[in-house]
């Protein structure tokens, strides 16, 4: 008997970004603001991270609002409707629920029903990863747009007295549309992750932790749950700085390089790198192993947003575009890294 043969999808040879959109939470905090809780200072921070401010979300916006926002202004710069998507992506960490995905839900509140729609977990690599995906989606004809949103809510999952991370970071979504182009938009990913260093970014403990503690607190009564919920026993985050900034340095630039050998391109070939924003001196260190010349315009978001994760790249590169307008067009290095240890970098077509 013979095997019928089966149809397979049309492929798409080239792709790029059609639109780029984000969404900045209003509430902004100040260094000032941040040593209430920490022995630190203004200069000591700006010294150390070059961060001045960071924007954080109210208590009442969440993750998914975020995304929308995003997701509805890079629809409109894209000139596409949500009916059109083909797949919704979101990047992110700190969506306070395992399931149902916060992808679904905002391809929901979009009008892109019935596009799948997944989210991804990759910390601060999370936006490139989700580039790799939705470019390999197009690529292989199996959606026409594709919607990749990096959003953070870091404030929901930081203890503001902790020292070696809560200080960095801030909220904010980015948002691109994916789809295809005559010409190549967007360069072979360079992307992988090194779990032996898990321990470098992590949580204080688990949900199940916060479980187990509960539980307790309820078998020994009223006061002691009353106690166990004033107590730090809801999950925040931590890093070991040293370790962290050594492994961005010496092997994020050699990941940047590889994305640059990979698109078949050189350093002067730039117009602009636009690194995760989660060190200024990093960013700076990366810069000059690279030998990026000095017309290449670097992304220094981080200033005035802090660290905000899945949400850094598309963030920094809105504000590059904004702040230099003739730069659209030209190529640009992104490259993400962070918890996992995890990293990702492309070289692609400013839209």
């Amino acid at each position: 008997m013979t095997t019928p043969t089966l149809n397979q999808s049309p492929l798409q040879e080239n792709t790029r970004i059609h639109g780029l959109g984000i969404c900045r939470p209003e509430v902004i905090v100040t260094n000032e603001d941040i040593c209430q809780w920490i022995d630190s200072s203004d200069e000591w921070i700006r010294q150390r991270t070059g961060i001045v401010t960071r924007h954080r979300a109210d208590k009442d916006t969440s993750v998914i609002d975020m995304a929308e926002a995003a997701a509805r202004a890079a629809l409109e710069d894209a000139g596409i409707e949500a009916s059109q998507l083909g797949a919704v992506l979101v990047s992110t960490v700190t969506h306070p629920y395992a399931t149902p995905s916060a992808a679904a839900q905002l391809a929901d509140r979009l009008g892109a029903t019935p596009a799948p729609a997944y989210d991804i977990s990759a910390a601060c690599a999370g936006y490139c990863y989700g580039i790799a995906q939705a470019d390999a989606l197009v690529h292989a004809g199996t959606a026409d747009y594709v919607l990749v949103v990096g959003v953070e809510k870091l404030s929901d999952f930081i203890d503001n007295t902790e020292r070696t991370i809560s200080f960095l970071l801030g909220d904010g979504a980015g948002a691109v549309i994916i789809g295809p182009s005559d010409s190549p938009g967007i360069g072979p990913s360079v992307w992988g992750s090194d779990g032996s260093k898990h321990e470098s970014i992590r949580m204080t403990h688990s949900l199940l932790d916060v479980r187990d503690l509960s539980l307790a607190a309820l078998a020994e009564g009223p006061e002691a749950l009353s106690s166990a919920a004033e107590s730090a026993i809801w999950p925040t985050m931590l890093q070991d700085g040293p370790t962290v900034f050594r492994w961005a340095v010496w092997e994020m630039a050699k990941v940047a390089q590889q994305a640059l050998d990979a698109a078949g391109i050189r350093a002067e070939d730039l117009v602009a790198f636009v690194p995760h924003q989660a060190n200024i001196r990093i960013i700076d260190e990366m810069v000059k192993q690279l030998g990026l010349p000095e017309h290449v315009a670097v992304a220094r978001d981080i200033v005035d947003a802090g660290n905000t994760s899945a949400a850094s790249i598309p963030l920094a590169m809105h504000r590059l575009l904004a702040e230099n307008p003739g730069l659209s067009g030209g190529l640009a290095l992104q490259i993400g890294f962070g918890a996992g240890l995890v990293f990702g970098a492309q070289v692609v077509v400013l839209p």
